[in-house]
């Protein structure tokens, strides 16, 4: 996370791949930049890896929200947040030092092909619909927070090959502007198994909008109840989708360090 209130601007999207190289940068999946908003009390840009810009980052949101309300950027427990997906409000819930537990509304799931988008489906929904990828037929269902995502259902969710379907997933041709692979295992009605192919940065520990369009995609399948707990690489977060049509992600956020990175020129 980069703190662009008070640092000089800078071309950070060609700085994104040098600052998240694990070899010689820091190592991250994207950067965040904290940055003034016309529009809401304060905006959040996300940068991939690969230096792409993303609409939404479920996780990103999490730590952005306990930092600024840490800094005192934002005044209340509950605020919002400009993002390439729209205006977003996430809340505090508890705040005990590094530690923060915060509850994002992220807002009504996309569900139209062609607002997700997905080539071919027009403006009907898509819900375990067949994709060959490779040499296998898979059930996709799709949908968007912002961002496009593709929810395949996997018998062994801890074993499935993610290294060599989650890049042909993502670059499929059904899909125009590339797409986010979840390949989840059904536990029970209130519990996933969760893994992630995220664009633009490869296999990740944690997805908060996958984890949401996962929640989204098992409802509608009919696998689970309306209020569930995910189990990702990197921990658990809870999704609820509520009778108002948005979705609330609830999970923690934890400072691990700050310094100071110096660009190569």
């Amino acid at each position: 996370m980069i703190d662009c209130l008070k640092e000089p601007e800078a071309d950070y999207v060609s700085a994104a791949v040098e600052l998240c190289d694990r070899h010689y940068g820091i190592g991250a999946d994207g950067i965040l930049l904290v940055l003034p908003s016309d529009k809401a009390d304060i905006r959040m840009q996300i940068i991939n890896a690969d230096g792409s810009e993303a609409e939404m980052c479920g996780n990103g949101i999490r730590c952005f929200a306990s930092y600024v309300y840490e800094k005192g950027y934002v005044k209340f427990e509950e605020f919002t947040v400009e993002t390439g997906a729209g205006i977003l409000v996430p809340k505090i819930m508890e705040k005990h030092g590094a530690e923060a537990m915060v509850k994002v509304d992220m807002g009504e799931p996309i569900l139209e092909g062609e607002k997700i988008p997905v080539a071919g489906y027009g403006m009907n929904r898509i819900v375990a619909e067949p994709i060959t990828v490779k040499d296998k037929e898979f059930k996709m269902t799709c949908v968007s927070m912002g961002n496009p995502h593709c929810v395949i259902f996997v018998d062994d969710a801890e074993n499935f090959p993610i290294h060599e379907y989650g890049p042909l997933v993502e670059r499929h041709e059904k899909f125009p502007k590339r797409v986010n692979a979840e390949f989840i295992q059904v536990i029970d009605r209130k519990h996933l198994r969760m893994r992630v192919w995220e664009r633009g940065a490869a296999v990740t520990l944690a997805c908060g909008t996958g984890a949401c369009a996962t929640t989204t995609a098992a409802i509608l399948n009919d696998f689970t109840d309306r209020n569930i707990e995910i189990q990702l690489d990197g921990g658990k977060l809870n999704i609820e989708w509520a009778d108002n049509n948005h979705l609330y992600m609830t999970g923690p956020a934890v400072q691990v360090f700050a310094g100071t990175y110096n660009l190569k020129d």
